[in-house]
């Protein structure tokens, strides 16, 4: 199956002015209700990482969940949740961070990988690069290491790439979208 990056772009929604004026929100709704676009991505993914040399995958609250459960299934990998603050039920890491829209904290299970786990870290989109960074320093806290942060989009315009680079932080994505491109 061809990837066909105009058609992929064209079922991600621009939401003009959410969740707050003068953003525009890049829905991935749409792209999973075509199963061939979900299919496409799935497939480019896990082409990626099949000979990768890494232990996990971390998904990011919530969308990263949507993409990278499938990939680790495919994998055969562990899944690490990285979750908004009072979502895990037992003994937690937590990191401060900062996003486009204010600051906030994730967490992650405190026992959740070991030293000289190697994660790949799903999100859906790298904007400030803040939720991925923070899953980074938590990662890092329990001894691990981060192989690639990956998303379906980037916003190179707002940093996260470029922040995540500059901390020895690979990344890959799919598509990219300027903040005005509609």
């Amino acid at each position: 199956m061809t990837f066909d990056q105009s058609n992929f772009k064209s079922l991600i929604r621009p939401v003009i002015d959410f969740p707050k004026p003068g953003v525009v929100f890049r829905d991935i709704t749409p792209l999973f209700q075509s199963p061939k676009a979900t299919r496409q991505v799935i497939d480019s993914f896990v082409q990626r990482y099949i000979e990768a040399d890494f232990s996990h995958i971390g998904v990011m609250d919530a969308r990263g969940f949507l993409i990278g459960s499938v990939v680790a299934y495919q994998l055969n990998k562990p899944l690490v949740l990285f979750r908004k603050q009072g979502k895990l039920p037992a003994d937690v890491l937590s990191e401060a961070y900062q996003t486009e829209y204010g600051e906030a904290y994730l967490e992650v299970h405190a026992d959740s990988l070991c030293e000289g786990d190697s994660v790949i870290m799903f999100d859906d989109l790298i904007a400030t690069g803040g939720t991925l960074i923070a899953a980074a320093n938590l990662i890092r806290r329990m001894g691990a290491e981060v192989h690639e942060a990956v998303a379906i989009i980037d916003l190179p315009e707002l940093g996260g790439s470029k922040r995540l680079n500059d901390l020895k932080i690979p990344t890959f994505c799919l598509t990219e979208f300027a903040l005005d491109e509609q």
